[in-house]
């Protein structure tokens, strides 16, 4: 389990994410100590996390390095979907804990939903439903190049 420290659960969907012998079709960009995935559950295409490689559950408790380079990466990421999907705003966003809905409890992550103008994706909230017309695949390869050019300037 890549990132995890010793003890934590091994059923970590970010931590599993990075695992060599399986690693996530989903991950756009690995950095030295984060790394930006697709969610697999998108509220928009292009729906990023932004997350530290090590398996670390509240801001408090990460290091200076892994927090430079986590605002960085949220900030590429920023620059990378309004670039690759011409995204008019995007929501950016932390959950840390249970009761403020994260859904991944203890591993730590940023999200970014990229947003347009006049768009309705209201279904999640009224139907119970995700619209969403991109595969993932199709967005990792959207994404990664941008990425790429963008971390390396």
């Amino acid at each position: 389990m890549t990132g995890a420290a010793a003890g934590e659960p091994a059923a970590c969907v970010f931590c599993a994410a990075l695992d060599p012998a399986s690693p996530s079709p989903h991950v756009v960009f690995r950095g030295e100590r984060v790394f930006v995935i697709l969610n697999k559950y998108p509220y928009n295409n292009g729906h990023l996390m932004v997350v530290p490689v090590r398996h670390v559950d509240r801001l408090a408790r990460a290091t200076a390095p892994e927090l430079t380079e986590l605002i960085t990466l949220t900030r590429v990421a920023e620059t990378a979907l309004t670039e690759a999907y011409g995204a008019h705003g995007i929501n950016v966003g932390m959950n840390i804990g249970r009761p403020a809905g994260a859904g991944v409890v203890g591993h730590l992550h940023v999200h970014l939903v990229p947003r347009w103008d006049g768009d309705t994706n209201f279904m999640t909230v009224v139907g119970d439903t995700r619209v969403v017309p991109e595969e993932p695949a199709a967005g990792v390869a959207r994404l990664k190049p941008v990425f790429e050019r963008l971390a390396a300037g």
